[in-house]
């Protein structure tokens, strides 16, 4: 099974076609060819053994938002000032998503209240003891905890190289206490409104994170930041209601069905990925 973070690959690919345009606003004919030709590559080349790809995206809605309400919140404001038009950007991928859903042969899960990252740890708990392979596609280094189970491989489209290399479970104990700055989580000396308040995390060098992975928490407020982290970045910690509603949603996904495919690449006028549709 590949698992594809498709919100990763598809921001990815909008930022490559603004960066060589210099456009504001994306052209959904183009971002729809590269989304697309790069589901072409992943598949054409992992799927012998790896098997079909598995599209996960994120909900509009997370449960860590609701759990920790400055969970990414510095992502709004950052967007606020661009000067990308970040409505006509969701509204492209949107349209995207849509399409592939109806038209593509795979299954598109999204959940309710869960990330890619919830769909992507749940299925990979899902089949720990499966004997097929199970690849994940995306570069973020979330996942690194999730190769834990020795039939999980990770691999970055945007380095192009497998992630690999590190301790699964030791990365997973460091990221907890140094939390996540991207997502708005402090690390386990900080407050929780530390990035959303502008202000500077306390130091948390490599000689602190050994002593509190050897000897345990100095007070109650770094152990409560240590679970507040952990609740949001441990992948096996997702609410119990999110972990079986993203089984649920793959088990109930339909799959297989290929008569829409050249339909929709004639009345998108994708003339080259028509040319490669065997590959789909």
């Amino acid at each position: 099974m590949i698992l594809v973070d498709m919100n990763q690959i598809s921001l990815a690919n909008v930022m490559m076609h603004l960066h060589m345009t210099k456009f504001d606003r994306p052209e959904d004919n183009t971002v729809r060819h590269m989304i697309l030709n790069s589901l072409r590559m992943y598949r054409t080349r992992f799927s012998s053994e790896f098997g079909e790809l598995v599209l996960c995206y994120d909900s509009k809605h997370y449960w860590r938002r609701d759990y920790f309400p400055q969970y990414k919140a510095s992502r709004r404001t950052k967007r606020a000032t661009d000067s990308k038009n970040w409505d006509a950007i969701f509204e492209c991928l949107n349209t995207i998503k849509a399409e592939i859903k109806e038209n593509l042969p795979y299954k598109v899960l999204e959940v309710y209240g869960a990330e890619a990252d919830d769909i992507i740890a749940a299925l990979c708990l899902e089949l720990e003891f499966d004997n097929g392979k199970t690849l994940i596609l995306s570069g973020d280094k979330d996942f690194i905890q999730l190769q834990k189970y020795t039939n999980v491989t990770q691999y970055s489209p945007i380095t192009k190289k497998f992630v690999n290399g590190e301790d699964p479970k030791q990365y997973l104990k460091e990221h907890i206490l140094n939390g996540d700055s991207s997502d708005g989580v402090p690390n386990v000396l900080s407050p929780d409104h530390t990035f959303t308040d502008g202000l500077r995390q306390r130091p948390l060098g490599k000689k602190k994170i050994e002593k509190f992975l050897d000897v345990g928490f100095p007070n109650g407020e770094v152990e409560r930041n240590f679970q507040r982290n952990e609740k949001l970045i441990d992948l096996t910690k997702s609410p119990n209601n999110i972990f079986h509603d993203c089984l649920k949603a793959y088990k109930d996904a339909p799959e297989g069905d290929r008569s829409n495919l050249l339909n929709y690449f004639i009345e998108k006028r994708l003339k080259t990925l028509t040319d490669s549709i065997g590959e789909f």
